[in-house]
């Protein structure tokens, strides 16, 4: 029998939920293991390092965790449908409908052995135009709202690796995804949202809507005229609107106050309906221009979804930037992408089941860790933090890595006490306040 940590309860009953999604036990405690190694390990996060960092080096073989990744049966989907469906169920209304966002990022990857490794853009660098080799993923994340937030968070659910040119693209890649996820919820509509990049008739799924931002050369047509009962073909589209300038200068705009980015703000609206042809067909949608009061940029977005408000569109579509947060402090505070796999199912498993854990965070954190007093304690360690209000992914994946040592601390006899774990305690302690 495999040896696995002490840990609270209240992060073993998530995990427990991601049981079915294993064929045998052994890979299931592994998955247990490296989920929490993750969590509680403040250097690197290689494969070795999560063993180290669940304190279980000198009890499981490196190897076994090693071919967790790359042999070992089990599917990358299912972990992420078995974490969406806690998502839904634990933190959106019964009827609400599922948003989600989609977007991709580049883990630069050395070596000519690396599965999947290209050159591609690279989003996250200063230069737009930089380009990067490594893996690409294509991500989509379920959008939902906490209570001690007041801005929407995203939590990464599915994940793809794009094969490099010849092979699907990433937009074939995310109407995967997206099928993938409405498939799995067919009682709830998916509202999908991405930035400029995702559009094209793939992303067309039945049950679904799309939102995305407009090229500034999109051409733009009225909807199709209703038939005349003459001979010939119908149209398909109807008279030409222009470009999204075009529409802004001769659109009638509304003033609206709307939730943006956390804050209430006062923007002009205007909505034209329209089809964009070159990338939907003849499919109806709605473009949603947007501009602050006095500003000349107008921010144009089309859309898919022809039944909600203007203002749900707008805010919306804001709801695109908490997955870049999300992949930023995925990489930058939890470590995902530094695992250093070169076999396949390696390189294919090793990031979304991190991104999986780095959702599962924010969900324990909603569902049992916060309290108040988390801010009080995190501003009387950093004064200089006056004005902070809300907690950040740091403040969770504190929290939970305090929960995780001293729940193994309490569990050792006080007869017997160990050294060790006290001294990991005080560890863990010092990386949160760093």
């Amino acid at each position: 029998m495999l040896q696995s940590p002490t840990l609270p309860e209240s992060w073993r009953a998530l995990l427990d939920a991601f049981r079915p999604a294993f064929r045998r036990s052994r890979t299931f405690a592994l998955f247990a293991l490296l989920a929490t190694g993750l969590v509680t390990q403040t250097t690197r996060r290689t494969v070795v390092g999560m063993l180290a960092g669940a304190g279980m080096a000198a009890a499981v073989s490196f190897h076994a965790v090693c071919r967790f990744f790359s042999h070992h049966a089990w599917d990358t989907d299912r972990i992420g449908l078995t974490l969406a469906r806690l998502i839904v169920s634990r933190l959106l209304d019964t009827d609400a409908a599922i948003e989600v966002v989609v977007d991709d990022t580049l883990f630069r990857r050395w070596g000519p052995k690396v599965f999947g490794a290209f050159w591609t853009h690279d989003g996250s660098a200063q230069d737009p135009n930089a380009l990067g080799r490594g893996n690409r993923w294509i991500i989509i994340g379920i959008v939902v709202t906490v209570p001690f937030c007041s801005h929407p968070v995203c939590l990464p659910v599915l994940f793809r690796l794009w094969r490099g040119k010849g092979t699907a693209s990433p937009v074939q890649l995310a109407r995967e995804l997206i099928s993938i996820l409405a498939q799995a919820f067919p009682d709830r509509l998916v509202h999908a949202v991405g930035d400029a990049a995702y559009h094209g008739k793939a992303l067309l799924v039945p049950a679904t809507t799309i939102t995305t931002r407009l090229p500034a050369n999109a051409a733009l047509y009225a909807l199709a005229p209703p038939r005349t009962g003459k001979r010939g073909r119908p149209r398909s589209k109807g008279a030409r609107l222009g470009r999204p300038v075009d529409l802004a200068a001769t659109a009638q705009w509304r003033r609206a106050t709307i939730t943006r980015y956390g804050r209430s703000v006062i923007v002009e609206i205007a909505d034209i309906p329209s089809i964009w042809y070159g990338a939907f067909g003849n499919t109806p949608g709605r473009t949603v221009l947007v501009r602050d009061p006095g500003d000349d940029r107008v921010l144009a977005v089309f859309t898919t979804d022809t039944d909600s408000c203007t203002d749900a569109v707008v805010e919306r579509y804001a709801h695109r930037w908490p997955i870049e947060t999300a992949i930023a402090s995925g990489k930058q505070l939890l470590g995902i992408g530094q695992a250093r796999n070169r076999l396949q199912r390696a390189v294919e498993r090793t990031v979304p089941l991190s991104f999986c854990v780095y959702s599962l965070v924010i969900v324990w954190y909603t569902l049992h860790g916060y309290h108040p007093d988390d801010l009080a304690r995190r501003r009387s360690d950093q004064p200089w933090y006056p004005h902070k209000d809300e907690p950040a992914f740091e403040d969770m994946l504190a929290k939970l890595r305090r929960t995780l040592v001293a729940a193994r601390i309490t569990s050792v006899a006080a007869a017997q006490p160990d050294p060790r774990k006290y001294r990991d305690y005080e560890l863990a302690c010092a990386a949160a306040a760093a």
